[in-house]
């Protein structure tokens, strides 16, 4: 159960995608259930079912809840396990009919519920929020977080039964091989012009106010320099007045976004709100050079003046001094470093560790109790 699946852009939705696709190719029945979407969902081979637009973010969908239909379809036709990955409508529905059938579930916490409403300021509203995600995923069997830290920042706030499940990367896909000199020629830059790269979904939480001051930081340094964004969002435009010159993509995926990453030659990641940020370990793959804060990908990832830059979190001012080494060094040692880190997060673990995981809470059941006595 998910309100974002490929081909929707983001971090959720890529992850989902590469999780579903690798259980299924170990010979799994895996059943998406997903809010429609523009365009066909390739990989769904699920229900699609109706969905709602946030108003002012008209690309993201929450799905509508369909307990009596969950109840229907999984009396006649009962799951090893439900697994939830987001908390919206549509899972909590899911969850409360997996309860009521006894069904093990568990679930995934991908996103920074209560950093976001901080961005959009509504830090009223983080108490609350944080009280019913840790409502929701303590009556599951598991919750999945991509890093140890967050596991200990969540189980310090109540959250239970947490299990660490890292990030992939397609290395294959994501490849300093991709590099294109006549991508980078439509960008006005040379071999020896610098490009910068920011790649992410141009929403008020990414902090894109501290992208452009990088960006003002960077140009001031070396005029020749070029800014690359791809993604889109609510803030493209007010982005778009804040760094004119820049050359601005939309969302890419596939093959298109993989050159992108690799013309380029340093990564910019100005956001404080990530549960991880797979863009940070696609840029790696990439062989760029990263500046990131010290926290999810970037801590796990990134060793400072090895394989890429870190800042304090949340430190806005050691972030925007580093820019111009970002600029001027060019690593070709770090940029190097970079790719052989991404080498080590192929998917195949990720998806040998979730599926460890579902068939342990299949066989126990949510309880500690076998599926086949709950179900005889």
């Amino acid at each position: 159960m998910t309100e974002t699946f490929p081909p929707d852009i983001n971090g959720v939705s890529t992850t989902l995608g590469c999780l579903v696709a690798g259980l299924r190719d170990r010979g799994h029945r895996v059943v998406v259930t997903c809010p429609r979407a523009g365009t066909p969902r390739d990989l769904c081979e699920g229900d699609e079912v109706s969905g709602v637009a946030l108003p002012f973010y008209r690309e993201v969908r929450f799905g509508l809840p369909r307990r009596r239909a969950f109840l229907a379809e999984w009396r006649e036709d009962p799951p090893d396990v439900v697994h939830i990955a987001t908390e919206g409508p549509l899972g909590a529905s899911a969850l409360a009919a997996a309860r009521a059938l006894d069904l093990p579930v568990t679930t995934s916490l991908h996103t920074n519920f209560h950093a976001y409403a901080r961005a959009y300021r509504l830090g009223w509203f983080a108490r609350p929020v944080m009280g019913y995600l840790r409502r929701f995923h303590n009556r599951a069997a598991n919750t999945f977080i991509p890093t140890a830290k967050q596991a200990a920042e969540l189980e310090a706030s109540g959250f239970e039964r947490l299990m660490v499940l890292g990030r992939g990367v397609d290395t294959d896909l994501f490849s300093p091989a991709r590099r294109d000199s006549g991508l980078r020629a439509s960008w006005g830059a040379s071999d020896e012009t610098p490009v910068l790269l920011h790649v992410g979904r141009l929403a008020a939480e990414k902090n894109l106010d501290l992208l452009a001051r990088a960006w003002s930081r960077a140009h001031a340094s070396d005029p020749d320099a070029r800014l690359v964004v791809v993604g889109d969002g609510p803030e493209r435009a007010r982005l778009e007045r804040q760094v004119p010159g820049a050359v601005f993509a939309g969302a890419l995926r596939g093959e298109a976004l993989a050159r992108y990453y690799a013309s380029a030659d340093a990564f910019l990641f100005p956001s404080v709100t990530e549960t991880f940020g797979i863009v940070v370990l696609e840029a790696m793959a990439s062989g760029l050079d990263c500046l990131a804060f010290d926290y999810a990908a970037g801590r796990q990832l990134i060793e400072p003046d090895v394989n890429g830059l870190l800042a304090p979190f949340g430190d806005s001012d050691t972030f925007l001094e580093q820019v111009p080494e970002l600029l001027a060094a060019r690593s070709r040692d770090r940029r190097e470093r970079a790719r052989d880190t991404g080498l080590r997060y192929g998917w195949t673990a990720v998806v040998d560790g979730f599926e460890r995981n579902l068939i342990d809470v299949a066989e126990r059941g949510q309880d500690g109790v076998p599926s086949r006595e709950r179900w005889a």
